[in-house]
Order: structure tokens, then C-alpha cells, then sequence
């Protein structure tokens, strides 16, 4: 029954992938247009309001300082690349 069960998985993930295609790559974005779009995308003050923040990279002197202050902490901590990368 397992078997079968796997089977029908490989089967029907294998015709998926037939019948969906190639992804294909978006067109170039035209060197006229290149200002206007960055301008749209690029995050405006107000979105930035982290970077005003006076992060500390030693959790060590994050927790004397909260500590002293009688505040939390707040840990930003992630394993690997931020964009998946190697």
C-alpha cells in the first residue's frame, strides 16, 4: 500500500511538472525606464525607521545596557544568508 501510495506521489508530482513548463525569464527592464522603477521601489523615510534604532551587534553589552535601563531585549537572529545565498 505504501508502495502504491508513493508511486501515485512520483506520478502525479512528474506530470506536474510536464504539463507547467519552463519558467521563463522576465524581459529586460529598458535602461529609460530603470530610474523611475528603482525610485518606486526603493523604501521612502518613513519605511526606514529600524535604521534609527541604536542596534548593538554584542549581546553581551545589549544585556548590560537593558539591564541598567530595566528594559527588554530584542534579538534579530538568523542562520545563513539573509537571501538564501551561499
Amino acid at each position: 500500500m505504501l508502495l502504491r501510495r508513493s508511486i501515485r506521489t512520483t506520478v502525479v508530482v512528474l506530470a506536474a511538472i510536464l504539463f507547467c513548463g519552463r519558467a521563463q525569464a522576465a524581459p529586460p527592464v529598458p535602461a529609460q525606464d530603470f530610474a523611475r522603477l528603482h525610485a518606486l521601489i526603493k523604501p521612502a523615510a518613513p519605511e526606514e525607521k529600524w535604521t534609527q534604532v541604536p542596534w548593538l551587534v554584542s549581546l553581551w553589552d545589549a544585556r548590560q545596557k537593558a539591564a541598567a535601563a530595566g528594559k527588554p531585549i530584542l534579538l534579530w537572529e538568523m542562520d545563513g544568508h539573509p537571501l538564501g545565498c551561499v
